[in-house]
């Protein structure tokens, strides 16, 4: 059992609060067919990163981003089947101080809010999204923004992850990660880790969050 005191929490989204795993799989397979591209080495990387950084990494020389960031993101609108949150997830947030946490995700705003609400998670007063930044995970910028909104050290910060992006991001940020599932790689050994948010704890006491993981 591991404790972590803290003053605030940064939130990744996808395989973090929500579990989109069968539309994202879908999205990238709806690129790669366009391509004629693997569809396993895009999912390998892609996870955790801006839709539009993933569409220059392996699209054609010369692809046009926003054509095909459009064509995919209007994709995911129409395509909700199969979106759930992790378990846990919704309970966990409302224990938490609402100006103690964000939401730090490589989504757009509007699919972001449309799918924690549809899947019943609470939505933070502090949202970064990919268009909030000029650098997207694994740079650290994103988890720095929401650090910055909430007022907070980054050291004072603790960052749920799922993905190899998203703990690079907010290791190199400073801050330390929780790592979410089993979808990380070497990246998340030794870091502190859970199934879902049945496997943690949170007490708050004088502004300091306590995480009993």
């Amino acid at each position: 059992m591991t404790t972590i005191t803290c003053r605030a929490i940064l939130f990744d989204m996808d395989g973090t609060l929500v579990d989109s795993t069968v539309v994202v799989e879908q999205v990238w397979a709806r690129f790669a067919d366009r391509f004629g591209l693997d569809l396993d080495t895009i999912l390998a990387s892609s996870h955790g990163r801006r839709m539009e950084d993933s569409i220059v990494r392996f699209g054609p020389d010369g692809v046009d981003v926003v054509a095909v960031q459009e064509d995919l993101s209007a994709f995911e609108f129409e395509t909700t089947e199969g979106v759930v949150a992790v378990p846990g997830a919704a309970d966990f947030l409302a224990s938490l101080p609402s100006d103690r946490i964000a939401l730090v995700t490589s989504a757009g705003r509007r699919l972001a809010l449309m799918r924690m609400e549809s899947v019943g998670v609470p939505v933070p007063g502090v949202v970064i999204t990919s268009e909030d930044v000029d650098r997207g995970k694994p740079h650290p910028d994103p988890y720095l923004a929401a650090a910055a909104l909430l007022g907070v050290d980054p050291a004072d910060t603790v960052v749920f992850e799922d993905a190899d992006a998203g703990i690079e991001s907010g290791l190199t940020a400073g801050m330390r990660v929780v790592v979410v599932g089993d979808a990380a790689g070497e990246i998340a050994t030794d870091l502190p880790a859970i199934s879902d948010y049945r496997d943690i704890h949170a007490t708050v006491v004088d502004g300091l969050i306590t995480l009993t993981v």
